[in-house]
């Protein structure tokens, strides 16, 4: 629509009014607003679609977040750590001595729990005043594990012998923590995945955070050969 303004002089004076011009709308020249929201929804289903098919396979298949509750992994982890775990890693091979594992409790696999894996399958693992000894068939002698991330340890005389697809795992935080010495060797089934990445705090962020390879302390036995 145009507004003109037309005028015409009187005497002393121009007497002006206001002329409006009205134009017909064209259909085609309507603005199609059904059609605009009608697209901008079906963008919204899309996105949501695509964030979907791209979050949903990654949080189950590859990686989630967790959040460390309780001192059972200090001085390695704190309360309130939050972490990325790796949980294909372990579909393409198995855990290996030393690593720091998420995993749901054999007791109630609705929780959750972090710790370090000390025994593998097929071991022996003896526990002797602070000591880790493993036995296998490959050093039947034994050996005692170097384990310089564990600031305080515990007094505990105990062996457990582990099966196919059992892990012996403890807390680095010797005295506090709930592990395989109370409620017994960790079924394979139930390893989530291995700490990635620790985000925060940000002044300890680090990729695989408390990676250590486990060695032995001083020389290896020898290997037992085959006859």
């Amino acid at each position: 629509m145009k507004t003109y303004l037309f005028c015409e002089k009187a005497k002393l004076y121009y007497n002006c009014t206001m002329i409006e011009e009205k134009k017909e709308l064209n259909p085609e020249n309507m603005p199609h607003e059904k059609e605009s929201i009608g697209s901008f929804l079906w963008e919204i289903i899309k996105f949501t679609a695509i964030a979907v098919l791209i979050v949903v396979p990654i949080r189950v298949y590859i990686a989630q977040p967790y959040i460390v509750s309780g001192s059972s992994m200090d001085p390695t982890f704190h309360n309130g750590d939050y972490l990325i775990v790796d949980q294909l890693s372990y579909r393409l091979k198995g855990p290996e001595r030393g690593d720091v594992v998420i995993f749901r409790f054999p007791q109630n696999p609705s929780q959750f729990f972090i710790k370090r894996i000390i025994g593998l399958p097929g071991e022996t693992v003896v526990l002797d005043d602070g000591a880790s000894v493993i036995q296998s068939n490959e050093y039947p002698g034994g050996f005692t594990l170097k384990e310089p991330y564990v600031r305080i340890n515990s007094n505990d005389i105990k062996t457990v012998s582990l099966g196919d697809g059992e892990y012996f795992v403890m807390g680095d935080n010797r005295g506090a923590s709930f592990d395989s010495r109370s409620w017994g060797a960790l079924p394979e089934d139930l390893l989530v995945g291995r700490a990635l990445v620790r985000l925060l705090p940000i002044s300890k962020a680090a990729v695989l955070p408390g990676e250590y390879k486990i060695s032995a302390t001083g020389d290896m036995p020898a290997r037992a050969e085959e006859k």
